[in-house]
């Protein structure tokens, strides 16, 4: 499952950097978004991964850090997906915008 995971990581990353450095504004809005969910990937994988096991503890159990997962990685992906939506939003509309003002959707604002 690691490998599977880690080469996911790596394949979200490296076409998310391929498609950043496109010249078209949209592809470096997806290319962006394609890195952050290699990082929440990433993230999420620091937390262990542990199939069936109960994310906090429970009340009158003994306390053995290996029977459970580590909550923070997921609280902090599931901030950092919000926080992805918002910009990824944002972004959107700068473009519409940069697109409505000079015609093209460049990144440098010329047509080659």
């Amino acid at each position: 499952m690691e490998l599977v995971l880690s080469i996911g990581i790596g394949v979200l990353a490296g076409a998310g950097v391929w498609v950043l450095l496109r010249p078209r504004t949209y592809q470096v809005i997806i290319g962006l978004a394609l890195l952050s969910y290699a990082v929440n990937l990433f993230i999420f994988s620091m937390g262990r991964l542990k199939m069936n096991a109960a994310p906090v503890l429970e009340k009158g159990v003994g306390v053995d850090p290996a029977l459970y997962t580590d909550p923070l990685p997921q609280a902090l992906v599931l901030t950092a997906i919000v926080i992805g939506f918002a910009t990824t939003a944002l972004f959107l509309v700068v473009l519409l915008a940069a697109r409505g003002l000079t015609g093209t959707d460049h990144v440098d604002g010329r047509e080659p």
